[in-house]
């Protein structure tokens, strides 16, 4: 009697765990930015007055914008230490080991004492802690992606690596929505105080949910295949700087565009807003939750055209257009006018979102199944040095110096920076995951 099973009952089983990995693979990046937004919203409103009360505004922003930075220059070590465990011993444990690193750094930042209460203490705990977050957080896209790409049919990979690049867009209505809500319904007092704790404390009930999905997923067909045909690399890293260095280095340069479009028009545009044009703060959070709507659209726009198109000429596309979005941001942010700046809001994370999508695809296509996980998640975090962790800190410096034009120049060349890396590379989109070399 023959054992396999009918094939109208295999395609709807196949087609609902299909479903958990694309669930489990967005769920860890809705995490993840929630955590890092939560984080970098704080950065802008709070974390220099109660951790750095001793300096002028424009030092307590700037000391800010460098603890913020602090985790991108940590998300390579994670990047490789998960890489490496990811490589190793498989997707599914490596993901799980990730996210509880990065809730739990997450959550222990909402409770840390401010100055006021422990002095230079605090300060060094909020760095250790945002270090920590930036670990897990190092390990936490790479296998996100994989987890989707590698369960991919073929022809879709670009869509189904849409998925955990949706999640920035959910987490990033999720914290901000929340912000939104203690700006209206606290004091400045009360937010300073306690309020802004909230949404990190959150991130524990996140972490849950998120541990509750990615333990009923499998393994990856592609990371089994690579041990039935005993594949696996004793030290990947090593293996990943020795043979694929250079398509490592192309997909931080193609990185690169994404980050600072994120956080120039949000951390930065937050704090500009809020500081210097004084709009309230309920007001800016609203427009960055409008804005953030069409990031979204353009997620799954730019992943199916990618998948029809390529990856290349797509993100060529998006590059160009955010070399030009950069002209527009002093008329427009520069004016205070809530619906200008609600515009250049809109353009820019329409342009991240267009720019981001393909990367859950393109970044994997760039290294063998034996690498996979080391080479995505370094160059995903690579281009985050680049492109994230100084930028709030260094448009801040071109405000100062120059105004907005300046800072616009700066996300002009960050364009031209992701377009050099995308047009070196070649194209992936038709590659078999388990035939690159």
């Amino acid at each position: 009697m023959s054992t396999s099973t009918p094939a109208h009952v295999a395609a709807p089983r196949d087609q609902a765990s299909r479903a958990r990995i694309v669930f489990a693979s967005f769920i860890g990046t809705a995490i993840e930015f929630y955590d890092f937004y939560v984080y970098a919203t704080a950065a802008a409103l709070v974390i220099g007055p109660v951790f750095f009360p001793h300096s002028s505004p424009a030092a307590q922003a700037l000391s800010a914008f460098v603890t913020f930075g602090i985790a991108f220059i940590a998300r390579p070590i994670g990047a490789f230490v998960f890489g490496h465990f990811g490589d190793r011993i498989g997707r599914k444990a490596t993901l799980v080991a990730s996210l509880l690193v990065m809730g739990g750094s997450t959550t222990l930042i909402g409770c840390v004492p401010g100055y006021d209460t422990i002095g230079d203490l605090a300060p060094v705990l909020l760095c250790v802690l945002r270090f920590g977050q930036g670990i897990g957080l190092g390990g936490e896209w790479g296998g996100a992606a994989l987890l989707a790409t590698e369960h991919a049919p073929e022809g879709k990979r670009g869509w189904f690596g849409m998925f955990p690049q949706l999640g920035p867009s959910i987490g990033f209505l999720a914290s901000n929505g929340l912000f939104f809500g203690l700006a209206l319904s606290l004091s400045d007092a009360q937010f300073r105080s306690w309020g802004w704790r909230v949404p990190f404390l959150v991130s524990a009930v996140l972490v849950v949910l998120g541990l509750y999905v990615r333990l009923k997923i499998a393994e990856t067909p592609a990371f089994r295949a690579a041990i039935e045909r005993h594949e696996r690399v004793k030290a990947p890293i090593a293996q990943l700087l020795r043979r694929h260095a250079w398509p490592m280095v192309q997909g931080a340069l193609a990185m690169v565009v994404c980050y600072t479009l994120f956080y120039i028009s949000t951390v930065f545009s937050l704090s500009y807003g809020v500081g210097t044009l004084h709009m309230s703060r309920q007001s800016f959070l609203g427009l960055l939750c409008i804005a953030v709507v069409f990031m979204a659209l353009a997620t799954p726009i730019s992943a199916l055209a990618s998948d029809r198109f390529g990856r290349r000429p797509v993100l060529m596309v998006g590059c160009i257009a955010a070399f030009a979005s950069g002209f527009a941001m002093l008329p427009l942010l520069g004016s205070g006018d809530p619906v200008r700046v609600a515009l250049f809001l809109t353009i820019e994370l329409f342009l991240m979102g267009a720019t981001f999508a393909p990367m859950g695809a393109l970044l994997p296509e760039l290294f063998p199944t034996n690498v996979r996980y080391s080479g995505a998640g370094v160059a995903y975090n690579l281009g985050g040095i680049l492109g994230a962790s100084v930028a709030p800190y260094i448009a801040q410096l071109l405000a100062n110096r120059g105004g907005l034009s300046w800072v616009g120049g700066y996300v002009s060349v960050a364009a031209l920076i992701s377009l050099l890396g995308v047009v070196t590379m070649r194209e992936t989109r038709d590659d078999d995951l388990e035939r690159i070399r």
